[in-house]
């Protein structure tokens, strides 16, 4: 899979067809959102960071929790996984 590839799935381009309600991870985590909870400026580097193998929305959904919870935890300013994406999920349906 190529990098554009890779960028047009985590974007959620391919998944849209299949659900119109479906909100990719990086409309989620945005720039904006990123910048003002972690270091970083992409939920790519956020994963990259923490070494999570991601060409997927559901390689995400496979990585066990306890990981992800750690990396949210030491890399952003959230205790888990789950307060991050519901945090992002409000904030989103907040511009709405």
């Amino acid at each position: 899979m190529s990098f554009d590839e890779l960028l047009k799935d985590l974007q959620g381009e391919k998944t849209v067809q299949e659900d119109p309600n479906h909100v990719s991870f990086d409309e989620l985590f945005n720039e904006l959102f990123m910048s003002k909870h972690s270091s970083f400026k992409s939920f790519e580097a956020f994963l990259e960071k923490g070494s999570f193998q991601v060409k997927t929305q559901e390689d995400i959904n496979n990585i066990p929790d306890e990981f992800l919870d750690r990396h949210v935890a030491r890399e952003t300013d959230f205790a888990d996984w789950k307060s991050m994406l519901d945090t992002a999920t409000k904030e989103y349906a907040g511009k709405k």
